[in-house]
């Protein structure tokens, strides 16, 4: 019922949407205002990409993929996906669900050959889970929304083991662990390898050409090493295993193709697309982490999860974003319905995150993202 009420007002926002005029113009942002941000913040590296009406409007890199050894950053640099690889998976996922391949609100237990807990070797290794029948609950359209009640990885948890927290379904709390078992339903459940559907319903689809879901040799002559928040240099890490939660290899250029193709909706059918992009599962935490026991906030702009993405409403109408962090690295993408605007940033340095509020509002204006749910060092909601 949640989600048949959230999906049909997403549709007929996302209709209005298309129907409106832009309530604001893009902005241009000029080289030296981000040049000034970054040299503040002691950024090495940023690419920036603005998507307009569902096209690339522009893309402009900054800075140093190494500084010690003066390498610049290009739009060919590879960079790490990190977090922004879920969306893309997900939106592989709901190809999928169109083709009747896989049912988004099948429990688990129909959609891999054996119990999940019966999986034991890593990065699937769910034994930890055998002593707690909530895992047979657990349904795809639960975990693309991080609603299965998991931690981020396990290896937060007491004891590094896996453990339910909450009831399937029941609230949001942001879960590789979960990107990690529809993984194993689509290689164990469909028998398909992730990198080939990656590559053929994603990156072939939107000519990302230069994108991946591991680390290719041809990569190490244009990759960006990394800057930790001491300014420490970490080299690019190489992400030779396919992992659905992060190791998507990518650049700027690439991830402009892959959110216009995105917010275009190309490869699924419109109720579908509108899915990816509607809450269906409210997001009460006040912050992203803790993902248990935090405070919560009764948040205005209606805070909660799609199916890959998170949902908010802005004032110039429906909303998403998504984004991470790890140690040196840093992402984010805000999208606007209206006028199909997008601001796509990637960093090789994690002190980037610091610029990612002030860059998104020059580039798209004024706007009622809940940066400080994203954000921990943000007082303001």
């Amino acid at each position: 019922m949640r989600f048949g009420t959230w999906l049909t007002m997403g549709v007929a926002a996302m209709l209005a949407a298309g129907c409106a005029r832009p309530l604001r113009p893009m902005q241009s942002l000029s080289d030296p205002e981000i040049q000034r941000a970054m040299r503040r913040e002691q950024v090495q590296g940023m690419a920036f990409a603005t998507i307009e009406n569902g096209q690339v409007a522009n893309v402009k890199v900054m800075g140093m993929r190494n500084a010690s050894l003066g390498q610049p950053l290009t739009p060919d640099t590879i960079m790490a996906g990190g977090t922004l690889t879920k969306a893309a998976f997900a939106y592989m996922l709901l190809q999928l669900a169109d083709e009747g391949r896989i049912d988004l609100d099948a429990p688990v237990t129909k959609l891999l050959p054996h119990p999940l807990p019966t999986y034991r070797m890593r990065p699937y290794d769910f034994s930890d889970l055998a002593g707690d029948a909530r895992w047979q609950a657990i349904t795809p359209r639960m975990l693309l929304a991080h609603g299965g009640g998991l931690a981020d990885y396990r290896w937060m948890e007491p004891g590094g083991r896996l453990r339910i927290h909450t009831d399937p379904g029941e609230r949001y709390a942001y879960s590789s662990e979960g990107y990690a078992i529809l993984q194993l339903i689509v290689e164990q459940g469909l028998g398909l390898d992730v990198a080939q559907e990656m590559r053929r319903r994603v990156f072939d689809r939107f000519g990302m050409r230069r994108t991946s879901m591991y680390w290719r040799a041809e990569y190490a002559e244009n990759a960006a090493d990394g800057y930790a928040f001491d300014g420490a240099l970490q080299p690019h890490e190489r992400r030779y295993r396919v992992r659905a939660a992060g190791s998507m290899e990518t650049t700027i250029a690439d991830q402009a193709r892959l959110w216009a193709g995105i917010m275009r909706g190309d490869g699924l059918r419109p109720d579908t697309r509108a899915a990816f992009s509607t809450g269906w599962l409210p997001i009460a935490a006040r912050r992203r982490y803790p993902a248990f026991g935090g405070a919560e906030a009764a948040w205005p702009q209606k805070l909660a999860a799609g199916l890959g993405v998170v949902t908010f409403e802005d004032r110039s109408g429906p909303a998403w974003f998504d984004g991470g962090h790890d140690e040196s690295t840093a992402d984010f993408v805000l999208c606007l319905e209206t006028g199909q605007r997008c601001v796509v940033m990637l960093s090789n340095d994690v002190r980037a995150e610091r610029l990612f509020p002030e860059l998104g509002r020059q580039a798209l204006g004024p706007d009622d993202m809940p940066w400080s749910w994203e954000y921990d060092w943000l007082d303001q909601p």
